[in-house]
C-alpha cells in the first residue's frame, strides 16, 4: 500500500505538492517542539556568499536564531528548481495562513557563473518572493562547491550548446534537496 501511495504522489503533481507542504510543515512543527538529531552543524561554517542585492553576507549570521529552509537551485533549470522554489513558496503561504512568521527561506545557486545577484533578484521578482523572508545567494564558484559538497548536494554540468549569439548554454544534473535548519 505504501509503495502504491508513493507511486501516486510521485506521478500526480497536485498530490506531490500537498505532500511536500505537509512534510515541511510537520518538520517545522516537530523541530520547534522536539530535539532533532543534528546531521550537520553549519552554525559556524564561515561560508560567505553574495545576496540578491550584491551584498556580501555570512551564512552563519543569516541563519542565526532563525528557522530556515534552504533550497539549492540554478535559475536556468527547466524543471526541478522552479518546482522546488514554488513548493517553498507554497510552504511560506501556508505558514503565513497559520500565522507562523518565524521561518526564512534561502535559495543557494550552484551556478554562480550565470546566477549573478541581478539574475537572482529578477528570479525572485518573477516568482513574487517576499525578500523580507527570502534570501537568494550566489558566490565564488569554489566556495559554493565546497558548501554544496558539505551539504551533500551534487551539481554536474551536462548537455551544452551555443546559441546563435555564441553564448554557452548548459544544463546541470543536480541533487534535489531542501535543508531544514533550526534556530540553534
Amino acid at each position: 500500500l505504501f509503495k502504491y501511495n508513493m507511486y501516486l504522489i510521485s506521478y500526480n503533481p497536485k498530490l506531490k505538492k500537498h505532500f511536500l507542504i505537509l512534510v515541511i510543515s510537520v518538520s517545522i512543527h516537530y523541530s520547534c517542539s522536539e530535539k532533532l538529531h543534528i546531521s550537520k552543524n553549519i552554525s559556524n561554517s564561515g561560508y560567505t556568499f553574495i545576496n540578491q542585492d550584491s551584498v556580501e553576507v555570512k551564512l552563519d549570521s543569516i541563519i542565526q536564531n532563525k528557522i530556515t529552509l534552504i533550497g539549492y537551485i540554478y535559475t536556468h533549470c527547466p524543471d526541478i528548481c522552479p518546482m522546488t522554489t514554488h513548493n517553498l513558496y507554497l510552504t511560506e503561504q501556508k505558514l503565513n495562513k497559520e500565522k507562523i512568521n518565524n521561518v526564512q527561506f534561502i535559495l543557494i545557486s550552484f551556478d554562480p557563473e550565470r546566477d549573478t545577484p541581478s539574475v537572482l533578484k529578477d528570479f525572485a521578482r518573477v516568482r513574487e518572493l517576499d525578500l523580507n523572508k527570502w534570501v537568494l545567494l550566489t558566490g565564488e564558484n569554489n566556495s559554493v562547491k565546497r558548501f554544496n559538497n558539505m551539504m551533500g548536494v551534487k551539481a554536474i554540468p551536462a548537455d551544452s550548446t551555443y546559441t546563435e549569439d555564441g553564448i554557452l548554454n548548459y544544463y546541470i544534473i543536480h541533487t534535489d534537496r531542501i535543508t531544514l535548519i533550526d534556530k540553534q
